[in-house]
């Protein structure tokens, strides 16, 4: 105990240092204006209020936002949920030619920088005529190289005997994918799941060039626009909206956190 106390300091160190500004940013949403202005600075609010949330949800538009968000987050997800479990399962148990390439061109799309594609990808969607809709913010993001990779890992665990009891049985490929495989990764799918709709969720630049129309936007754009103009010293409303960004994506970590370290442990990516 004596000497790993210092591991103990660390890891204490970095706790601090990570939950310190997400505490700060909750206790500064229920300060006043002038609290936040003030110098030295307050650590718990003298005087707490609600009015930055009542002024946030008091805006015409933004369970406009909120929904929008949702609904992208949700539809993305669930789109990687089915179609990289698919392909996941397709490159890890089916034997077809060419299966080893396409899994080496997956492989090789995750070392492409985001920002290279984005403009082939943001004129594609606009000839496309997607701009400014549903489809235009999601299509683009129903699968991803990492998930693809995820759940091919986790379907390369799960032992072939199982397949194989399945078809004496008469089960066809589909069947034995979705009534015999498919359960037994319940955790890479959490894994999965809880990464795709953090990063739909947090998701701002794409939305920010696509959606052109105040109906489209997303929480993250809202925010930013929240930024400017006359709410642009308003810190009390940023840090609300902060907050109302954060602990969705924060409760559904928390309820399916332990699928998350499982499912990170099994493939092997920690």
């Amino acid at each position: 105990m004596r000497r790993t106390w210092w591991i103990y300091l660390i890891g204490a160190l970095g706790l601090v240092a990570v939950a310190a500004p997400f505490v700060w940013m909750v206790l500064g949403s229920f300060k006043t204006q002038g609290e936040l202005l003030r110098v030295p600075p307050t650590w718990l609010p003298q005087d707490a209020t609600t009015e930055n949330y009542e002024a946030l949800f008091s805006k015409a538009h933004f369970p406009r936002y909120f929904l929008n968000s949702g609904l992208v987050a949700l539809v993305v997800t669930a789109g990687n949920l089915m179609f990289c479990s698919m392909i996941g399962y397709a490159l890890a148990k089916l034997h077809f030619k060419g299966r080893n390439t396409l899994f080496v061109v997956v492989m090789a799309t995750l070392m492409i920088p985001g920002m290279v594609t984005f403009v082939p990808l943001f004129v594609l969607v606009t000839n496309a005529g997607l701009a400014n809709s549903y489809p235009g913010l999601i299509l683009p993001f129903l699968v991803s190289p990492f998930g693809v990779f995820l759940m091919r890992q986790f379907f390369l665990s799960l032992p072939d005997d199982l397949m194989d009891a399945g078809r004496v049985d008469g089960a066809g490929e589909l069947g034995i994918f979705a009534r015999i495989m498919l359960p037994l990764t319940r955790p890479a799918l959490a894994t999965l799941g809880i990464l795709t709709f953090l990063g739909s969720w947090n998701n701002f630049l794409w939305p920010l060039v696509i959606a052109q129309t105040e109906d489209k936007y997303t929480l993250p754009v809202a925010l930013a626009l929240y930024s400017t103009g006359q709410n642009a010293q308003n810190f009390g409303l940023l840090m609300a909206g902060a907050v109302v960004v954060v602990i969705p994506v924060l409760v559904l970590f928390l309820v399916f956190q332990r699928h998350v370290t499982k499912g990170i442990a099994i493939t092997g990516l920690k």
